[in-house]
């Protein structure tokens, strides 16, 4: 049995090793897709036994699936029809200095990343930062930090703002997951994106002048028809998650498993479409390949019995309010840059629920989908959307930004914007 058991740790030490080691590899080698990595170290747990054959169904979370195919079906139809882009430039043609159109950037990025996934954020978002850039004549690389910080904290606020948010909501039991992170999180959110430009600006040592863009929003869209159904059914989508909460907080009938919700009403929206393989080859199935075989690979890691000793070090037991918002913020931020933010979330849904959180302890879980996404603007392997952005720019702009300089800004970020959700999350 003890042999067992030091055999269990040592793999899951190996897989834990692997993913690391690669991730650092990858951020030098962006050609190599980071599901490839998770999809081997899945291989990996289940030929050596932790993850049985027949438990691979059990493990992998069909509701967290669906939820991420329907989203992603959704917000790809956006982008495709070019609405997205259309919202985007109208939205930036309205302002007329420098400084107006930074803030203005900071709100767009950022509330587009809370309604359409901040992954899909970061492949859209850096030819519009490289425009605006461009129009009021300042380095590229201000308005590519900007993106990356801001769509981060913007996606903060909602359930549906990045992968670890859809993980907490759905796995922690919370009830009304979408209204308890708004109401919690809007507040701190809106002060951190306004005063994210004013480091950045300060940083940088931008001047305000007058400035004129001009964009045309309509010649984005690519299709009025399918530009408005895409609308339309992302909103719908939105719209029915929230009335499905407000049933829930009331008690009546509602909607259980929340990852149907988006799968069904964009199963109804493919067939509206003029080119329906259009928008399903959109959809971002390297991360739903990266989702599944991250669920065997966590559930092999934790059954290895590697982490949990850290873990029990570092949080023993259910303790108070105060003291578990603090641990679990400085846990989630420090191997958030190890793990990566959404493999790290899934362990540590399971062990917060093995040493007594419950779906009462609803700042707990709120805490930890904070943290683990603003870990996101401490460093670039922090979070996937860093990575995207970055690939983007040294692929198609010809221009990058190197780990230290990312880090020298992201931990100043990263320590107002915690202080900031803090003051909210302990009151």
């Amino acid at each position: 049995m003890w042999i067992e058991e030091y055999t269990r740790e040592i793999l899951g030490l190996l897989i834990i090793l692997y993913l690391i080691i690669s991730l650092i590899i990858r951020s030098k080698r962006t050609y190599i897709p980071v599901w490839s990595i998770m999809a081997f170290s899945a291989f990996i747990t289940v030929i050596t036994g932790l993850v049985k054959f027949d438990e691979i169904g059990f493990v992998i979370d069909i509701d967290v699936i669906l939820f991420l195919i329907g989203m992603f079906s959704l917000v790809g139809f956006c982008e495709y029809t070019g609405l997205l882009s259309a919202i985007s430039s109208w939205y930036i043609s309205k302002f007329k200095s420098r400084y107006s159109i930074i803030y203005a950037s900071s709100f767009l990025f950022g509330i587009l990343s809370a309604f359409a996934v901040n992954d899909t954020v970061a492949l859209m978002g850096p030819p519009i930062a490289y425009i605006i850039s461009k129009a009021i004549d300042i380095d590229p690389k201000f308005m590519f930090l900007l993106l990356a910080y801001s769509l981060t904290i913007g996606s903060v606020m909602t359930p549906i703002g990045n992968p670890q948010n859809v993980l907490i909501a759905i796995q922690s039991g919370i009830p009304a997951p979408f209204i308890q992170f708004f109401i919690k999180l809007i507040i701190p959110t809106i002060i951190n994106l306004i005063i994210l430009p004013l480091i950045l600006i300060k940083i940088f040592k931008i001047e305000n002048k007058s400035i004129d863009i001009s964009l045309i929003p309509h010649e984005s869209i690519k299709d009025k028809r399918e530009a408005l159904i895409s609308g339309i059914g992302l909103a719908i989508t939105v719209v029915i998650l929230v009335l499905n909460d407000y049933l829930e907080l009331l008690g009546l009938p509602h909607v259980y498993n929340r990852g149907f919700i988006p799968f069904i009403i964009a199963a109804g929206i493919y067939i509206l479409s003029k080119n329906p393989r259009k928008i399903i080859a959109n959809v971002d199935w390297g991360t739903i390949v990266f989702f599944i075989t991250m669920f065997i690979t966590m559930e092999g890691i934790w059954r290895s019995g590697i982490l949990k000793p850290f873990l029990t070090l570092m949080l023993p037991s259910k303790i108070g309010i105060l003291e578990s918002i603090i641990s679990i913020t400085f846990i989630s931020i420090a191997l958030s840059q190890v793990l990566s933010n959404v493999p790290f979330v899934k362990l540590f849904i399971t062990f917060l629920k093995e040493i007594g959180y419950g779906s009462k302890d609803i700042n707990i879980w709120l805490t930890l989908a904070t943290a683990s996404t603003i870990a996101g603007n401490l460093t670039i392997l922090g979070a996937a959307s860093n990575i995207i952005i970055l690939e983007n720019i040294e692929s198609k702009m010809n221009t990058s930004i190197t780990f230290k300089e990312f880090f020298k800004i992201g931990l100043i970020i990263t320590i107002v914007n915690m202080l900031i959700y803090l003051i909210f999350l302990i009151s």
